[in-house]
């Protein structure tokens, strides 16, 4: 169940809804995502989830980078997020610089790692209408991550036209330096849990959250995704972005619409499909919004 602490609004900025868990946080699909949506996996069964608001890039963008240490957000706004779940929705163009070998065993994953991280460099191509919302790519070092690699992704995953630009207002553009409206972080599951407990959430070494601007994404679930999306790396990771970048806007959770419909992108897909077919995208091809009842 994921804590929302609606965050204050600047201009049009929503950003705030924490979504992991408090206790514990028009265009085909990339790969075809076959996927149904059921939360299992023994890793994850443990892991009470709160409600609450969880790759693919632009080519072109470099990303070699510096190191900084992680620091608290200094934000009071804390965002747990329980990793999303599946929901595909079919896009057949996965970049080449995306990361393709198998994933590793989950034993081969490190728990634990410096806390420092490496921030993509270069400035991606803005994406979407109206004033960018500038965040950077930032992957804790020493892990078997490209931060270039993974900037890129977020880069496709932010520019899609069934992303958030599609609601005619929201538009990204990525930095390497300068001021960041949020930041993506990619660490280890320790890291995850250090950063997100400073807000009093419990991220249990397994899920994803969002506090002040940071979006911290677990490792595990960044390359192992959940039992559902395990054969479609690439299409969780667009969940787990579109999902926390959702709360970031001022989305909310939402349920399923209705037995046999997409599931909402800000639905907690983790946690069961219900009778919804598996999306990733908050927008559809037609460009109508995928959404469902709000979840308290």
């Amino acid at each position: 169940m994921t804590t929302h602490q609606p965050p204050p609004t600047r201009g049009r900025r929503r950003r705030g809804r924490t979504h992991a868990s408090a206790r514990g946080r028009r265009l085909p699909l990339w790969g075809g995502l076959a996927a149904v949506t059921v939360l299992t996996a023994a890793g994850l069964a443990a892991v009470t989830w709160t409600p609450s608001g969880a790759d693919g890039p632009p080519g072109g963008t470099r990303a070699d980078a510096r190191t900084e240490p992680v620091e608290a957000p200094a934000s009071d706004r804390a965002r747990p997020t329980t990793g999303p779940d599946p929901s595909p929705s079919g896009s057949s163009e996965e970049s080449a610089d995306t990361e393709s070998s198998d994933p590793p065993a989950e034993s081969d994953i490190p728990l634990t790692g410096p806390g420092t991280f490496t921030t993509a460099s270069g400035t991606g191509a803005k994406a979407g209408s109206g004033t960018a919302l500038r965040y950077r790519v930032e992957v804790e070092d020493g892990l078997d991550v490209s931060a270039a690699d993974a900037a890129r992704q977020v880069e496709r995953i932010l520019a899609d036209p069934r992303g958030w630009t599609a609601d005619g207002r929201s538009a990204f553009q990525r930095v390497a330096t300068g001021p960041a409206d949020f930041v993506v972080r990619i660490a280890t599951p320790g890291t995850v849990d250090t950063i997100c407990g400073q807000y009093g959430l419990d991220t249990g070494g397994e899920v994803n959250c969002n506090v002040g601007e940071n979006v911290m994404v677990n490792l595990k679930r960044w390359l192992l995704a959940t039992p559902v999306y395990a054969d479609d790396v690439p299409a969780y990771r667009a969940l787990i972005i579109n999902h926390e970048v959702g709360h970031f806007l001022g989305h909310g959770h939402v349920g399923c619409p209705g037995p046999g419909k997409p599931a909402p992108a800000m639905m907690q897909q983790i946690k069961g499909m219900n009778g919804c077919v598996p999306n990733v995208w908050p927008y559809d091809e037609e460009g109508r919004y995928v959404t469902g009842p709000a979840v308290p």
